[in-house]
């Protein structure tokens, strides 16, 4: 189990780590949440169903959300209003790359409730009716977060031609 559970590792943690990352807006609390994810993983009987990935970004994205309503979560961001840290975070090299994208940085700029169908949608190439189910919304209110988004997103990406924005 071992092995199988390393390849899985190797496999798919940069993936979820760049999805809790859009997620938690921090490299140290993504790198944890994956972790999480893969323990909880590690931990229950799987049946191989052809959605490994699927079930892996389901946690991590759930174990995300449980982050962002959690105390410890909200007692930092009270802390970082009240004082702010003057220091550069320390990046590295997959999260400088995501942000140095112009669209990376737009997405990240949404609020959640934009943020998440947008990166399901394009990054995790779900289907509506999946997202809708994940996210327990109606297909509508998909759409048109997805609509809404593409608008906000439209004029932080003006100066390029995206292909995704300008067919839909």
């Amino acid at each position: 189990m071992d092995g199988i559970l390393e390849e899985i590792i190797d496999e798919h943690a940069e993936h979820l780590l760049r999805l809790a990352y859009f997620y938690v807006k921090n490299r140290q609390t993504a790198e944890d949440i994956v972790q999480e994810v893969f323990i909880k993983f590690s931990q229950r009987d799987y049946e191989e169903r052809g959605q490994l990935r699927a079930y892996l970004s389901t946690l991590t994205i759930n174990q995300s959300k449980d982050y962002l309503k959690s105390w410890h979560y909200r007692k930092l961001l009270f802390q970082e209003k009240l004082f702010p840290l003057q220091g550069h975070k320390q990046r590295d090299e997959l999260v400088a790359a995501e942000e140095r994208s112009q669209i990376g940085a737009a997405i990240l700029k949404l609020s959640l409730a934009y943020r998440e169908p947008v990166i399901l949608y394009y990054f995790e190439e779900m289907k509506i009716r999946d997202i809708a189910q994940l996210l327990g919304i109606a297909e509508n209110t998909v759409k048109t977060r997805l609509k809404r988004a593409r608008e906000a997103l439209k004029p932080h990406l003006k100066q390029e031609e995206w292909e995704v924005l300008g067919h839909e």
